[in-house]
C-alpha cells in the first residue's frame, strides 16, 4: 500500500516546517522512562535521562524529532486545526522521507529521537499501517535503537498496533476530552471504545512482554517505556475533580505512565467552542500537573484533593497546601517521628527531602537547620512541622492566618517578558518547557 502524497511539488524541508508546526499542540510527548543500549549493530541507543526535548525548526538544539506522519485528517474535530473542514496547508511524509529524516538529524546530533503521531488519512487502518512501516523500516533498514514514541491510532487493526507495539519505545493514545459526552459534542468521528481498546491493548502487551522477559532473557520488548496520553482542558465543561477522577481512574485500570493536561487553545470559529476572553486557562492546567504528581508520587488520591461539594483547585495555592490546610488536624507533624507517608503530605517536603530525612534521622534528631540543607523548603514546612516538639517559629495553627502567609510566599509560575503569565507546556520550547518544569518542582 503506497502513502498517498498530494503534495509531490513540495520539497522535504517544506513538509517539516507545516508537520513540526502542525504537532505543537500534542503535548504528550516527553520522553524519560526507558533505559535501552544499542547492541553495537546499528546507531543510537534510549538513555533515560538524555532525552527530554524536543527539536525546534528555528535551529535551537532540541533533541526530539517531533512530528507528524500527515496533517491530513478524514475527521472534523471542531477544537482541531487539522479538521478537514479547515483551509490549511497540508502535507504527507513517506515512510522513505521520515527515516532519512531522523537519522539525518541524529547524523548531525541535532536529535537522539523521534516523536511521531498522525491525522487520519484516509482510515485509521491506512494510517496505522504507514506508522508501522515507517517505525520497521527505521529499525530494520537503517538500524536506527535511538528513542521511538508513537501515537497508536484509534480504530486501527489490533494487530498492527500490537506490531508497532515491538518498535517502540513508548506509545500513547491521546483520550482527547475527558468525557464520553465532550467527544460526542466536539470529535462526533470519534469514539470512547475505540480510544480505550488500544490503551487496552498496549497495557495487555507491556504485561505479556514483561512476564516473557523475565523467562526468555532476549525476548523482544513491547513499548517498554510505557503508555501515555493526553486531555483537553477547557474545551469542555468538566470540573477539575472530574478530570482527576479520569486520570486517576486510567492510572489505575490501564497502568499508564503519564496523564499530560493541554489547557484548549481556540483555533476555530465554532458555536460549541468556549470563548476565552483571557486565553487558554493555563494557570488551571499548572494545578491540575501538580495534582497529578501528588497521584503519581505522593500516595494522594483524587477524592482527598477534590469533592462534589468542592470541584475545582484553588488557583492561588498549589493543591497539597490546599490539601493540608483543610485538614490542619493532621498538623504538626514531628520530622524525627512522622513515617514516609506521613512527611510526603507536609508542604514543602518533597520525595527526596522525605526519603533524607528518613535515613538522616536513623543517626541523629533534625532541628530546622539540618532540614534546610536536606531541601526542606522551609518557608513552606514551617507551619505543618515540629522538631523535637517545636515549631521553627511562634506559629498559630489556623487557616486563615496560614494562608495569608504562604500567599505571601511569591510561588514561581511560568513567566515571560513584560508581565506574569501561564503558558501552556509545549516541547518546541525549551524555555517554556524549562520555566514549566521548575513551576511543577515547587509542589513539595
Amino acid at each position: 500500500m503506497e502513502c498517498r502524497i498530494s503534495d509531490k511539488q513540495m520539497s522535504i524541508m517544506d513538509k517539516l516546517g507545516i508537520l513540526t508546526d502542525a504537532a505543537k499542540y500534542d503535548v504528550a510527548c516527553t520522553s524519560s522512562g526507558t533505559d535501552r543500549n544499542g547492541d553495537g549493530t546499528g546507531m543510537g541507543n534510549a538513555i533515560k535521562a538524555g532525552i527530554c526535548h524536543s527539536f525546534s525548526g528555528d535551529g535551537r538544539c532540541i533533541s526530539l524529532l517531533k512530528i507528524l506522519f500527515t496533517n491530513e485528517c478524514i475527521y472534523d474535530c471542531k477544537y482541531c486545526i487539522n479538521r478537514c473542514s479547515n483551509d490549511v496547508p497540508r502535507a504527507s511524509f513517506t515512510p522513505e522521507e521520515v527515516c532519512r529524516l531522523t537519522i539525518e538529524f541524529y547524523r548531525r546530533n541535532y536529535i537522539e529521537g523521534l516523536f511521531l503521531s498522525s491525522g487520519i488519512l484516509y482510515s485509521p487502518d491506512y494510517t496505522m499501517e504507514l506508522l508501522y512501516r515507517t517505525l520497521f523500516k527505521l529499525r530494520r533498514e537503517y538500524n536506527f535503537q535511538g528513542y521511538i514514541h508513537v501515537k497508536a491510532i484509534p480504530g486501527a487493526n489490533p494487530e498492527l498496533v500490537r506490531l508497532t507495539g515491538f518498535l517502540a519505545d513508548r506509545m500513547s493514545v491521546n483520550l482527547e476530552l475527558p468525557t464520553a459526552e465532550g467527544l460526542k459534542k466536539l470529535a462526533p468521528n470519534k469514539h470512547r471504545k475505540n480510544i480505550l481498546a488500544p490503551m487496552r491493548l498496549i497495557q495487555n502487551g507491556i504485561t505479556e512482554s514483561k512476564n516473557e522477559v523475565a523467562v526468555y532473557r532476549h525476548a523482544p520488548s513491547f513499548v517498554p517505556a510505557g503508555q501515555s496520553t493526553q486531555m483537553i482542558i477547557g474545551a469542555t465543561g468538566e470540573s477539575d475533580f472530574q478530570l482527576m477522577m479520569v486520570a486517576q481512574n486510567l492510572y489505575d485500570k490501564f497502568s499508564l505512565k503519564r496523564v499530560f493536561y493541554s489547557a484548549f487553545v481556540q483555533v476555530n470559529e465554532d458555536k460549541d467552542l468556549p470563548a476565552l476572553p483571557g486565553g487558554p486557562p493555563l494557570l488551571r492546567e499548572h494545578r491540575l500537573y501538580q495534582a497529578d504528581w501528588l497521584l503519581r508520587f505522593y500516595g494522594f488520591h483524587a477524592e482527598e484533593l477534590l469533592d462534589e461539594n468542592r470541584p475545582n483547585f484553588n488557583v492561588l495555592l498549589d493543591p497539597k497546601e490546599d490539601w493540608a490546610l483543610r485538614h490542619l488536624e493532621c498538623f504538626p507533624v514531628e520530622v524525627n517521628r512522622a513515617d514516609y507517608q506521613t512527611l510526603l503530605r507536609v508542604p514543602g517536603i518533597g520525595v527526596k527531602s522525605a526519603q533524607r530525612i528518613v535515613k538522616a534521622r536513623r543517626s541523629a534528631n533534625l532541628r530546622f537547620g539540618d532540614l534546610k540543607k536536606i531541601g526542606v523548603v522551609l518557608k513552606r514546612a514551617l507551619y505543618f512541622i515540629t522538631c523535637q516538639g517545636r515549631m521553627m517559629y511562634n506559629t498559630r495553627i489556623e487557616e486563615d492566618y496560614i494562608t495569608r502567609n504562604l500567599l505571601s510566599v511569591k510561588e514561581k509560575l511560568p513567566a515571560e517578558a513584560g508581565g506574569m503569565s501561564y503558558r501552556q507546556l509545549s516541547l518546541f520550547d525549551d524555555v517554556r518547557f524549562a520555566a514549566r518544569q521548575q513551576g511543577i518542582s515547587q509542589l513539595g
